[in-house]
């Protein structure tokens, strides 16, 4: 059975190029989000396995919706995304139940699987 994801990103040409990367490699992308509440939403309503999630946000970030989502200790795996260096934004693996992080340029179902 393939590992489902949710891709949540505010920039639709990334949302449709990750779906096509990751299904090409055997993920299942089951769902879209374009915002953080959204993301939430698709989360509840669609249970995916693993979750991409864009760090910058329209409404809320990416590091406070997987707070959100870890807060009942039964999330999916968080994987961050971003189109900034990681240095940059000042993330830590293992924050808020965050198995990594692949830059934007970077993501590939490989990738995806060595965080899983």
């Amino acid at each position: 059975m393939a590992t489902s994801v949710l891709i949540v990103d505010d920039h639709p040409s990334f949302r449709a190029s990750a779906r096509m990367l990751l299904e090409c490699e055997g993920f299942d992308v089951i769902g879209e989000a374009e915002d953080g509440m959204s993301g939430l939403e698709a989360v509840a309503r669609l249970q995916p396995d693993v979750v991409l999630l864009d760090v910058q946000l329209p409404d809320i970030n990416g590091f406070e919706v997987a707070a959100r989502l870890t807060e009942n200790g039964n999330s999916p795996a968080i994987v961050l995304t971003s189109s900034r260096d990681v240095e940059d934004l000042g993330f830590l693996a293992g924050r808020d139940g965050v198995r990594g992080f692949i830059p934007k340029s970077e993501l590939s179902g490989s990738a995806l699987e060595a965080l899983l």
